[in-house]
């Protein structure tokens, strides 16, 4: 469940979304097989999300590029929240649109 919160640490400082969840996960995955499937979903999540973002920003300079951002960051909140509750009641979660970096 933190491994998904700490991703929100990325809204303060951007290097902290991904080095946080990232850490967390090597520090406990090998302790439990459950944290180890959730850092790796939020970790090739947040390198989704960064992809993702790269022609978004690019695209910043053409005004469409705005609207796209707000939509990833919506999208990103909403699902990082569903996969935050899914941890704590002890389900598995995969994220809707994830590429898998980390398997």
């Amino acid at each position: 469940m933190f491994i998904h919160l700490s991703t929100f640490l990325g809204w303060l400082v951007p290097v902290l979304g991904f080095v946080v969840p990232l850490g967390l996960w090597l520090f406990k995955s090998k302790e439990s097989t459950f944290v180890d499937h959730h850092g790796k979903e939020a970790i090739n999540f947040q390198l989704t999300m960064l992809i993702l973002s790269i022609p978004a920003i690019i695209m910043v300079f053409f005004l469409i590029g705005i609207p796209l951002l707000l939509a990833l960051a919506a999208f990103s909140t909403v699902v990082t929240i569903i996969a935050t509750v899914a941890a704590h009641q002890g389900k598995h979660y995969h994220y809707p649109i994830n590429i898998r970096f980390i398997r």
